[in-house]
């Protein structure tokens, strides 16, 4: 298997949580588990290589085994830059990005977004949930860097504006959109600790 068909599995925890009082998501506790491990169960099986890209705690993210990058400047700038360090720093051809506060995620949903991608040879190909795209849920070639890197050096941030430059195509779970829930507060982290308790 050569770079062209490996994967870097990325898991973005780089943000400021400021719905949660500026906790480290990735490290609230979900059933006595950090979240983010809920994101490496997901992504290990179906990547080469996993990432997490943290901007704070990062000794506490290193003890889950893999490699950590920070965004280049610490400016909590949003996702596109925790990609854009990701893509500097790997060789692989494609990225599996998603969040780390998303627990419902499992390897067959992103198992899914790999095959889309490789059948359609986009660019991109972004999770939707039959109402709305997901852009945080993504497959994306690291051939975009530079694209990347000149959208975020002009002051732009919105992901879904950079995606739709590009040759991309919708991966649609409108079967199962409440994989997508992600936990901005602590109503929705008891309410995914309840359904998970029910399942």
């Amino acid at each position: 298997m050569n770079q062209q068909n490996k994967v870097t599995g990325v898991i973005l925890a780089g943000g400021l949580a400021r719905r949660m009082q500026q906790q480290d998501k990735g490290l609230i506790l979900l059933h006595d588990k950090p979240l983010v491990s809920y994101a490496v169960a997901a992504m290990a099986p179906v990547v080469n290589a996993l990432v997490i890209n943290a901007n704070r705690n990062q000794a506490d993210y290193q003890q889950f085994g893999y490699p950590v990058i920070s965004d280049q400047d610490l400016t909590f700038a949003g996702p596109l830059a925790g990609i854009l360090a990701v893509m500097t720093a790997v060789q692989t051809d494609l990225l599996m990005v998603m969040p780390c506060d998303s627990p419902r995620i499992k390897s067959e949903h992103l198992q899914k977004m790999l095959k889309t991608q490789a059948e359609q040879g986009a660019d991109c190909a972004v999770a939707y949930d039959g109402e709305r795209l997901h852009p945080v849920f993504l497959v994306l070639k690291n051939q975009l860097k530079d694209s990347l890197e000149q959208y975020l050096n002009a002051g732009e941030r919105k992901i879904d504006r950079w995606l739709m430059q590009h040759d991309w195509v919708k991966v649609d779970f409108s079967d199962q959109p409440e994989v997508f829930q992600n936990i901005n507060t602590q109503e929705q982290l008891q309410q995914v600790a309840e359904v998970m308790d029910g399942k």
